[in-house]
């Protein structure tokens, strides 16, 4: 009987162990790594988009608009993701695999907003690329090339949060939803170990939104790349990434920008 009473603990245990993925890519890779607990898959992009709403359902409607979906496919897709977030029993604990790049960051400031106000006892950890130096050309988004020695040593190095870090992690995504680019900047100054890198992400965002309506960094970039005559978008996109990976783009936020400085001239 004793056996089966710790078995029982054990899979109870199991449960409450969870690894929010940014994006499918990582869950692809993932199973390999052997690594305890259950995963949820952050599949938005906020970094771009309607923030609107003032509550979860609101913010939902907004997302699935803007993403072009029915709100029903968005749900099964997206929301029922970070439903097994809030769901969590109490004692939960929670592993977060985000890289240091500014789209990520911005979608582990939500999570972390979730989590800060979960009023349940938890355990929240961060894990980073630590793998990397910080002059690997992967820096910014290693883990689509990791392998499952380096996933697990990304695990094993991982960082435990505390109550402030989760109450930052949510201040920050409050002023990014908000808009507030001096409550970001603000904010920055005052990073922990557990955010190493915010305060350079959150200048590379500021710089999306220039005061003195000039172009934002990532289309005065395009431009340089583009001034000699090279339009071809795979390439272009490449050369981008190559000098500009901190912002995380995809095509999904790199095309828009890209088609607006053809429009209006190198």
């Amino acid at each position: 009987m004793k056996n089966v009473a710790y078995l029982s603990l054990y899979y109870i245990m199991l449960s409450m162990i969870y690894h929010v993925l940014n994006g499918d890519s990582l869950a692809y890779s993932f199973p390999a790594a052997a690594i305890t607990g259950e995963v949820i898959v952050d599949r938005e992009g906020l970094i771009d988009g309607d923030l609107g709403g003032d509550d979860l359902p609101g913010f939902w409607h907004s997302r699935a608009a803007f993403m072009g979906l029915p709100e029903d496919e968005y749900r099964r897709m997206v929301v029922a993701e970070f439903e097994k977030i809030l769901a969590a029993p109490p004692g939960a604990e929670f592993n977060l695999w985000f890289e240091f790049d500014l789209f990520c960051q911005v979608n582990m400031w939500f999570v972390l907003s979730l989590l800060a106000g979960m009023a349940v006892e938890k355990k929240v950890y961060v894990v980073y690329t630590s793998w990397l130096s910080r002059e690997d050309k992967h820096f910014w988004n290693g883990f689509g090339p990791a392998t499952t020695a380096q996933i697990k040593e990304a695990f094993d190095n991982r960082i435990l949060l505390t109550a402030a870090d989760l109450q930052y992690g949510r201040d920050l995504w409050a002023a990014y939803k908000n808009g507030d680019l001096a409550a970001l900047r603000r904010l920055s100054q005052s990073r922990t170990g557990a955010f190493p890198y915010v305060q350079e992400v959150i200048e590379a965002h500021i710089e999306r939104f220039p005061a003195n309506g000039q172009r934002g960094r990532p289309e005065r970039v395009l431009a340089a790349i583009m001034q000699n005559g090279q339009t071809d978008f795979k390439i272009v996109f490449r050369e981008f990434w190559n000098c500009e990976s901190i912002y995380g783009f995809g095509d999904l936020q790199l095309m828009p920008l890209y088609k607006k400085v053809l429009m209006e001239g190198v």
